[in-house]
């Protein structure tokens, strides 16, 4: 959120007619009074009106609004609100202790769903990854042609959001799946450099900056 005369003195009219010098209209100025010592005391101690104080700077990146969704995020399940958001930067947080992926835009949380993640021998790394490539229709070369529509790569080994069955008791190689609705939605939002932000228990809310290490 960001914070971002004239003075018209009169004088008489002076007449000039054959050099004779005529003040029209004016009247004896009235003896200046003169302060007394108190008031000049006062005068001088008096302290100066303070400022209003700026507003705060709109910071695109400071939590606004969480979707209001009662109870954990369900496997499979997932929630899409972008009704009157403002556009913004988008930031995308996971974590993986609630297994939870989050879409804010300009602040504003427009989606969740429950993720399916890493396995405890390929688990999902933590840390600050911008997408650096977009496939909508990708298929994997490293696990044998396993499909992954709306594939979003965080990392050079491959570590990827993209959609998926989002099931109990299923995991991935490390990857971020989504129900494929959710991450087809999520797909047409972003841009190669977008930040997803994957952190393990960290508890965000209310007025909370996203972008905080």
């Amino acid at each position: 959120m960001s914070s971002r005369l004239l003075l018209l003195s009169g004088l008489g009219a002076i007449v000039v007619i054959g050099g004779v010098l005529t003040l029209a209209g004016r009247s004896d100025p009235a003896p200046e009074a003169t302060p007394s010592p108190v008031e000049v005391a006062e005068a001088e101690t008096a302290p100066a009106p303070a400022e209003p104080p700026a507003p705060a700077p709109d910071e695109p990146f400071v939590i606004k609004r969480i979707l209001p969704i009662e109870g954990p995020i369900r496997y499979g399940e997932w929630h899409w609100d972008e009704d009157g958001v403002p556009d913004g930067p988008l930031v995308i947080t996971v974590d993986l202790d609630a297994r939870v992926l989050s879409v804010f835009r300009g602040g504003y949380e427009i989606g969740a769903t429950a993720v399916l993640l890493g396995s405890q021998e390929k688990p999902t790394p933590t840390g600050v990854f911008p997408i650096t490539e977009k496939d909508i229709d990708h298929v994997s070369n490293i696990y044998t042609g396993a499909p992954m529509p709306y594939m979003q790569r965080l990392t050079n080994d491959g570590v990827s959001l993209h959609g998926s069955k989002v099931e109990k008791g299923y995991a991935s190689h490390g990857c971020v799946g989504m129900p494929d609705p959710f991450a087809a939605r999520l797909f047409q939002m972003t841009k190669l450099g977008d930040k997803v932000y994957i952190t393990r228990g960290k508890q965000i809310g209310m007025g909370d900056s996203l972008v905080e290490g």
